[in-house]
């Protein structure tokens, strides 16, 4: 492929929204400055190798708008994403930093509330948080508070998780319902007159994560937390470039009723909308219905589901087959319909 150029004079929401316009400043602008091994495989985490210690490293900066939404907040948001980085990356975590840009004016009462979701989060999940920093900036600055987190984990032995381990054959798997967390975000807003009984999926994935390396080791090949562009974006990036391609029965796609009506009167597609407690796996061929069983036993994981396969064909394109048989291309948007979501 050719190497990516970045060429906009100016930076637009679109360039943040984890479509093309997000991929082409990343690997346009930012990656060839800092260019290292570590940084050019542009996973969830860099893994780092510490002595013969394989290390993973993550960071995420959050900036959602509102603060607090059905199923979550900035807080508690901030420590699910880093800790989700660091699970699909094979690792157990050892410890989270945070940072706080927060807005003169903010209520300590809001504060107070961000930082004790944070702590009940971390704790839930057995992760300390070990270091932090605070600045303040000018009113109207801000939104209100934005959140800086990093976590630093250990990569399990039998963690073996690459795009190159992906082979034809292998068996794309999904851990529940997507789209639950961007729409309602977006009904949060009241960007939209529609009712719905929705909260979001944040949470932590690690136990979900651990079970199924657990149960297959390296039999699992790659994973990605399906989170800014969704499903449809993690799977064009796992496929591109190279000599395989995605086919997804669209039929097994796990998405609630709720999430497919806003869909649907929006004109959105489930596979692109964000997601802050789901990833995608892929297992060896054969190896599926055991992936799933494990799944099924850990409190959440009851609805995963096998959703395609890796293909021989249409190399570098995922590909949606309907309940009808008919196929269609499934591609990366060049922005987000919905901005400011993490």
């Amino acid at each position: 492929m050719p190497p990516i150029t970045f060429e906009d004079e100016r930076i637009a929401m679109h360039h943040g929204a984890g479509g093309r316009a997000a991929r082409r400043l990343v690997e346009g602008l930012i990656v060839p400055a800092f260019s290292n091994g570590a940084l050019n495989e542009l996973g969830d985490a860099a893994v780092i190798d510490a002595g013969g210690v394989r290390l993973a490293f993550t960071t995420d900066t959050f900036v959602v708008r509102p603060l607090v939404f059905p199923g979550g907040c900035i807080g508690s948001l901030a420590v699910h994403g880093t800790l989700n980085d660091l699970a699909v990356s094979g690792a157990d975590p050892l410890g989270i930093t945070v940072a706080f840009v927060l807005e003169a004016g903010l209520a300590t009462a809001v504060l107070r509330g961000q930082v004790v979701a944070m702590a009940d989060a971390a704790a839930k999940a057995g992760v300390p948080i070990v270091a932090g920093d605070t600045k303040v900036v000018e009113h109207g600055a801000a939104d209100g508070l934005y959140i800086n987190t990093s976590g630093i984990g250990i990569v399990r032995d039998d963690a073996e998780l690459s795009p190159t381990r992906v082979r034809p054959g292998d068996q794309v798997l999904l851990s529940g319902p997507i789209g639950d967390h961007g729409i309602t975000i977006m009904l949060a807003r009241g960007e939209v007159d529609l009712a719905a009984e929705l909260a979001s999926d944040s949470r932590s994935v690690l136990a979900l994560t651990r079970a199924l390396l657990d149960e297959l080791g390296p039999g699992v090949r790659w994973m990605r937390d399906a989170t800014r562009g969704g499903v449809a974006t993690v799977l064009n990036e796992l496929v591109a470039g190279r000599e395989i391609g995605v086919l997804v029965e669209e039929p097994r796609v796990p998405v609630r009723d709720q999430v497919r009506g806003a869909c649907e009167l929006l004109g959105l597609d489930p596979l692109h909308v964000a997601n802050e407690g789901q990833f995608v796996a892929v297992v060896e061929a054969g190896a599926g219905e055991r992936a799933l069983a494990a799944l099924a036993r850990v409190r959440g994981g009851e609805g995963a589901a096998i959703i395609g396969a890796v293909v021989g064909e249409h190399a570098g394109r995922v590909v949606g087959r309907t309940s009808f048989g008919a196929r269609r291309v499934i591609d990366v948007l060049v922005g987000d319909p919905l901005p400011r979501i993490c």
